[in-house]
């Protein structure tokens, strides 16, 4: 659906920058001819602007982003770019300098945001309790209930109904597998911002690197998996009320992807609690682990998702071994969590029945 503006509004908007006395001479789409109504350009046609304002002829050129390949898809890449190119033009000596940024709403009516130096969302409330807490009460006590049952069941066919809607789009999963390995908040990143911590630590975080390297080219082919996703599906964006009812917080990293993504964030976090209260997966923790894995594969079909699973796993241990954001953790489990994440890369697919053997490795 276009969101191109017409003439009328495009004069309207140039008046909010030039002055009352803005008018539109000639619009044209660079490298054509014609004076056409400006929604005819679509997305990624550059158009030269002719207007007056105060008694004088001036020109200046409207930028569109086409949607695609390249970082491209999504409405928020294309915002960042031209949000960048703002500031950046102009702090370049001899560079075209840029006017303004702006937005085109639903009703394409246009919105300057020339002057705008941070950016902010207001969302809804969420009222519940973090599912966090639930799995923070197991660890110190070792009991789970008929209620920690029913909310893990609730949240596995959560995941298994968002996840049956397809997308469409090759390349997207191509960069998603891409991102999960190199982008700033996710593999790569993390092993980064790791502090340094002797010889042991670094040629580990070097291997695990290198092992993700490989498993992106695994994966990438296997567009066929590209589906719906949260994103961050771990127990801090789940709110639950005093029952099964819950709502969900902080959706990241687009809205497709791989339905491992989801499924290794929340059952890592079985493990990593296992492993704070006993050093493995064990007791009422293993059941949750394993539950959810049977049910899931059950509803779905999807044991394909074994065979990718690994290098999800390995983002989430990255974020549970850091001794940044997890600074008292215990040395040994860090330990497991690093022979964890070494042991499902360097498998050929991740088998459930393994994860204690896993820690050993």
């Amino acid at each position: 659906m276009s969101r191109a503006i017409d003439t009328s509004e495009l004069q309207r908007y140039l008046k909010s920058l030039a002055g009352s006395s803005a008018r539109i001479v000639n619009q044209v789409p660079l490298g054509k001819s014609g004076n056409q109504d400006l929604k005819e350009y679509g997305y990624g046609t550059p158009v030269l602007i002719e207007y007056e304002a105060d008694g004088k002829h001036r020109k200046a050129v409207l930028h569109t982003i086409k949607p695609g390949p390249f970082g491209h898809e999504d409405m928020s890449d294309r915002a960042q770019s031209l949000l960048w190119e703002h500031g950046a033009f102009n702090r370049l000596p001899r560079h075209v300098k840029s006017i303004d940024v702006g937005a085109i709403r639903q009703n394409r009516t246009a919105v300057s945001l020339g002057d705008a130096e941070e950016f902010f969302s207001l969302t809804e409330y969420g009222e519940g309790s973090p599912y966090a807490e639930d799995l923070e009460r197991i660890r110190d006590t070792g009991k789970c209930s008929e209620l920690d049952l029913r909310r893990a069941e609730t949240l596995c066919d959560y995941l298994a109904g968002i996840h049956r809607e397809p997308g469409n789009a090759a390349g997207l999963y191509v960069r998603r597998i891409r991102e999960l390995v190199g982008h700033s908040e996710c593999i790569m990143g993390l092993v980064d911002s790791y502090p340094e911590m002797g010889g042991l630590w670094q040629r580990q975080l070097q291997d695990i690197e290198r092992l993700c390297i490989d498993w992106r080219w695994k994966l990438k082919s296997r567009v066929h998996r590209l589906r719906q996703v949260h994103g961050d599906f771990h127990p801090w964006n789940v709110l639950f009320d005093d029952e099964i009812d819950f709502c969900l917080l902080d959706r990241s990293r687009g809205e497709w992807g791989d339905p491992a993504d989801d499924v290794t964030c929340l059952t890592m976090n079985f493990i990593f609690f296992s492993l704070q209260r006993s050093g493995r997966l064990e007791g009422v923790f293993s059941d949750l682990f394993h539950a959810f894995w049977k049910r899931y594969l059950d509803k779905t079909g999807d044991t394909e998702m074994l065979e990718v699973a690994a290098p999800f796993f390995v983002f989430r241990g990255l974020v549970m071994a850091h001794p940044v954001w997890y600074p008292h953790l215990n040395d040994d489990v860090r330990k497991k969590l690093f022979s964890f994440m070494n042991a499902v890369l360097n498998s050929s697919a991740f088998e459930p029945l393994k994860v204690n053997q896993y820690f050993a490795s």
